[in-house]
């Protein structure tokens, strides 16, 4: 190997490490603060319902701007909205560290996720303006496997933060990373955006949008990313329910057999880090998506069947993981290399769409296990999520890209 191509070789791994610590920045500030919501209840006089907007409203900004994020980056150039965004990332951090009002720390939380998503979208843009599509999801399964680590070990660093010193120093930790964030990606991490050629012209907002939705490959892999989240959302807001109030286990039970459910996620993205640019990304999806419908199916088994313990509610989960492992990078890479050129945008809506319809999921599983009082909703809505995911997976062989 040539000394110029050992230097591409360390650049490549230096953008790929700086890409898993940016993308980690939302999945972090989810999880960190949910063991602390009691103690900010109490410490700014409300109630815990309250509290939990300061969760609500951060994934509902998570979504929103990813849809600005993206084309922004697709005609300003990556690195400086990213550099942006994690400047309001530091800055919403320090703002939630000084307030004195929920209503502080919820507009403080909406602007950490808006900072947030910067690292989330962009990552997979810059990821895709430099690999070609397989190689593109083989990086982004190593991305996801950072990616995943960080609802594991999150909680742990909120609750050591918060019975420790209380919930404030939570913010100080998340300003302490981002500015680290901020000078490694100032110093590291090069525009990546490609070049206009010559005659060529930045493309809209709104034009991005208008081109993207008229390309059905698009909606194939897009949604079929989003129905493998709305998945595991819907056990995610199902399960505390059943795993509680149906079943009578702790919270520290439930806790500790959720922890390893990103597991089987990590594995998943292991073997497509592997197994993509071999494979080519359908395959991966196919397979993924296949194992999603066999887990809808042995959880219906499971419950139906009147097994209701650990195994018959966690077991399918697991496979579940491995799941979104296998589809979830290889569908963002399809998705993103549609028009390569509007990667930023692509990944903006797709991630956008995937928060949303997660969002939606957990909303209609609530409603449906209040209503029956049953565990059977989770494992009904997971099969039939899974078979319209499959079903999506099959129509992205065939569209028009």
């Amino acid at each position: 190997m040539s000394q110029s191509q050992e230097d591409t070789a360390q650049g490549s791994i230096v953008v790929i490490v700086l890409l898993i610590a940016v993308s980690t920045m939302n999945p972090i500030s989810v999880n960190i603060i949910v063991p602390a919501l009691t103690s900010m209840a109490k410490g700014l006089n409300t109630d815990f319902a309250t509290a939990q907007l300061a969760l609500t409203a951060y994934l509902f900004a998570t979504a929103f701007s990813q849809l600005i994020l993206g084309p922004l980056s697709d005609r300003y150039g990556r690195r400086p909205v990213l550099l942006a965004g994690i400047v309001i990332y530091f800055l919403a951090s320090v703002l939630c560290l000084m307030a004195n009002s929920i209503w502080v720390v919820v507009f403080g939380r909406i602007l950490q996720g808006f900072g947030a998503a910067s690292g989330f979208a962009l990552g997979r843009a810059i990821v895709r303006d430099l690999y070609e599509r397989e190689k593109a999801a083989s990086m982004l399964g190593y991305i996801t496997m950072g990616f995943s680590t960080a609802p594991m070990v999150a909680p742990l660093i909120g609750g050591l933060i918060s019975d420790s010193f209380g919930w404030r120093p939570i913010f100080l930790f998340t300003a302490v990373i981002s500015l680290v964030l901020l000078f490694f990606v100032w110093l590291s991490l090069p525009e990546t955006r490609k070049p206009l050629q010559e005659g060529e012209t930045r493309t809209g907002f709104v034009e991005s949008f208008k081109i993207l939705a008229r390309v059905p490959a698009f909606w194939a892999y897009a949604l079929n990313l989003s129905l493998s989240v709305a998945i595991f959302f819907t056990f995610l807001g199902g399960t505390p329910f059943i795993a509680i109030d149906l079943f009578g286990m702790t919270g520290t039970e439930y806790g500790l057999y959720f922890a390893f459910v990103p597991v089987g996620f990590f594995i998943g993205n292991w073997f497509t880090a592997g197994l993509a640019q071999r494979l080519g990304i359908w395959r991966m999806i196919i397979a993924g998506n296949l194992l999603g419908v066999v887990a809808g199916i042995a959880s219906l088994i499971l419950l139906g069947a009147g097994w209701h313990n650990h195994f018959a509610l966690f077991a399918p989960m697991y496979l579940v993981g491995l799941s979104n492992g296998l589809a979830m990078a290889n569908g963002m890479a399809g998705a993103v290399s549609v028009r390569p050129k509007l990667a930023g945008a692509a990944s903006g809506i797709a991630g956008s769409m995937q928060m949303g319809l997660g969002a939606i999921a957990t909303v209609v599983v609530g409603y449906l296990l209040t209503l029956t009082q049953s565990p059977m909703p989770v494992p009904i809505c997971m099969t039939v999520l899974a078979v319209l995911c499959l079903g999506t997976g099959f129509w992205a062989r065939t569209a028009r890209s």
